[in-house]
């Protein structure tokens, strides 16, 4: 084979490899915007279907409880099937939920089709992260893992920005009729164009471990997103599941221990050997915890307390939410240039100094001001995510990427959860004082 052929097959698999990881960006963006999109139409869901708050809640919680169940079964399902196969299935779940939301006539069916479309979601962040760590050269990765960025934090971010101008002008169900043709737009593309990129290999599914991680992560998502809310008759007190979960993470932890000996794992913990996989790890849960409290608790404070409608809460967070995306792709390229220290020391100062800054809020704050810490706040968000993702994920070996993004994923997920409970748990204590 001479070195034209060479060259030309090099170029027609760049070409592959660069089309496979763009329609992984845009469906992951959309299918991840939709885990926090619904969380400003709780009082129009109440409003148009006549249900009470604590219910109407259940169409955010049933897709969190998913995504948190899912994740952590997306390291086997990412080994035993190939790329096009895998990505039709996310896409296809994702897809069929919406359609199935946007028509859903009660609470009841939106909060199942919530959960057939968090299935898709759970799906396709592990898929792109797995992919891009095996396409993409290591000197390269930088930037590609800024476009994951945007994905990450800023799809949930900017979620609830698109759903109060969304609700602003149009009823609740074009939360999902706006969502639906780029999601079929994106699995037609997916299934003419999409290639395998990946090779499966044998790998036993272990069924006690996906009962115990049911319960796990279940019911520790379950049980955070119970602190902080009023106890409503017939629900259980956070605690309960909360130990429930903590008890099956233990079990599932030492199973899982055992299994990887035999390469048998659902979930294999020997990501955690790498110490920059476990530092960058911890700095990310701790990260999620506060932007997904802010996602929340901002617009509520926004809304509640300085009375301003759901169109000015979407415009006042969308310069930050924008920023952050745009910030995160840069990162990207400075990483592959100067390394993740200049980039996560100055970016967890800004982040750490805004949140403080934020404490001192009351009910006379300036709109300018809370605009300019928002924006400033998310240069630091978008200063950190690129390098942790890239450096955790670089840190472990190729045949435990599945297993490291799935993880990534599955702590996301909690440390999103935990976010929203201590942060919702602050603002209901202070709340109490002022009002006693």
């Amino acid at each position: 084979m001479n070195a034209t052929t060479l060259d030309a097959a090099a170029t027609d698999t760049a070409r592959r490899n660069k089309l496979v990881i763009n329609l992984l960006l845009v469906s992951s963006f959309v299918v991840i915007l939709n885990e926090t999109i619904m969380s400003v139409a709780i009082p129009r869901l109440m409003e148009t279907l006549g249900v009470t708050a604590a219910a109407a809640q259940w169409v955010t919680t049933a897709f969190l409880l998913t995504m948190a169940v899912v994740i952590p079964m997306t390291g086997f399902l990412l080994q035993r099937l190939r790329t096009r196969p895998i990505f039709i299935l996310a896409m296809s779940l994702f897809s069929t939920g919406t359609l199935a939301a946007a028509l859903a006539p009660g609470l009841e069916m939106l909060v199942v089709v919530r959960v057939i479309q968090a299935s898709g979601t759970a799906i396709m962040m592990p898929l792109l992260m797995t992919t891009v760590m095996t396409l993409v050269p290591p000197e390269t990765r930088g930037k590609t893992m800024g476009n994951i960025t945007m994905v990450i934090s800023v799809a949930p971010a900017i979620g609830p920005v698109l759903s109060g101008l969304i609700l602003y002008y149009l009823h609740w169900r074009w939360l999902f009729v706006l969502v639906l043709p780029i999601a079929l737009g994106a699995l037609w593309l997916g299934f003419r164009r999409i290639e395998n990129v990946t090779e499966p290999r044998d790998a036993p599914l272990d069924v006690a471990s996906v009962v115990l991680s049911v319960f796990a992560f279940g019911g520790i998502v379950y049980g955070l997103s119970l602190l902080g809310v009023p106890p409503v008759p017939g629900q259980p007190p956070a605690w309960a599941p909360l130990v429930i979960g903590a008890v099956a993470m233990i079990v599932f932890v030492q199973r899982q221990l055992k299994l990887q000996q035999t390469n048998s794992a659902l979930l294999d913990l020997r990501v955690f050997a790498s110490r920059n996989f476990t530092v960058s790890l911890s700095m990310f849960a701790v990260l999620m915890l506060g932007l997904f409290g802010t996602i929340i608790l901002l617009p509520i404070y926004l809304q509640n307390v300085l009375n301003i409608s759901t169109l000015q809460t979407g415009l006042l967070l969308l310069p930050g939410g924008l920023l952050m995306g745009q910030l995160g792709r840069r990162a990207g390229r400075w990483y592959d240039r100067i390394g993740p220290a200049k980039l996560v020391i100055p970016g967890v100062i800004i982040v750490t100094v805004v949140l403080w800054a934020m404490t001192m809020l009351g009910t006379q704050s300036r709109i300018e001001y809370i605009l300019a810490g928002h924006i400033v706040m998310s240069i630091g968000f978008g200063l950190l995510f690129t390098p942790l993702f890239t450096v955790s994920l670089s840190s472990v070996p190729p045949q435990l990427y599945s297993h490291g993004s799935a993880v990534l994923g599955s702590l996301q997920q909690v440390a999103g959860a935990a976010g929203v409970a201590l942060f919702i748990a602050l603002m209901t204590a202070q709340s109490a004082r002022l009002a006693s």
